[in-house]
């Protein structure tokens, strides 16, 4: 696995989302993408993200700015997680864990002493050639949208 830096090629995707559709990161050359990667559907951290990351979107609209949100979880999972709070971004279903892979988000954790592998939170921004401008890793959510969103204004 290649660590991804900032000027690195974004790795491209294609994955399910919501309504039979599907997300890739080729389909938004000419914009910036903010690919967000969380560990799972309505657990509190990533419901606080993605309902930050929602109320914010029109200011990253007006910055020419895609969001979408990457985890594990079932298309199924996010379609009721997109309706139950009414989120209005892009969630992607990664379910093979390749995505996850590729960014190399797919990390040991560790809880109560106890190892696993999971989902570590990290935002990428990809400028509009495809190329990455800003990465945050382990992300503690409360201000980190500002601060993604301050990097896509400037």
């Amino acid at each position: 696995m290649s660590i991804l830096e900032v000027g690195s090629q974004a790795p491209d995707f294609d994955l399910p989302r919501d309504g039979g559709e599907s997300v890739s990161l080729s389909n938004f050359k000419g914009k910036k993408v903010v690919v967000y990667f969380y560990p799972k559907d309505n657990t509190p951290g990533c419901t606080n993200e993605a309902k930050d990351f929602t109320e914010k979107k029109t200011d990253f609209d007006a910055a020419n700015t895609v969001i979408i949100g990457i985890s594990k979880d079932s298309v199924k999972k996010h379609e009721n997680f997109i309706a139950k709070y009414d989120l209005k971004i892009i969630l992607g279903a990664d379910e093979d864990g390749k995505t996850c892979e590729d960014y190399g988000v797919w990390v040991e954790k560790s809880m109560y002493g106890r190892k696993y592998m999971g989902i570590e939170r990290a935002t990428f921004l990809v400028d509009k050639d495809g190329k990455i401008q800003n990465i945050w890793r382990k992300v503690k959510v409360k201000g980190h949208i500002q601060d993604v969103l301050e990097a896509v204004q400037s």
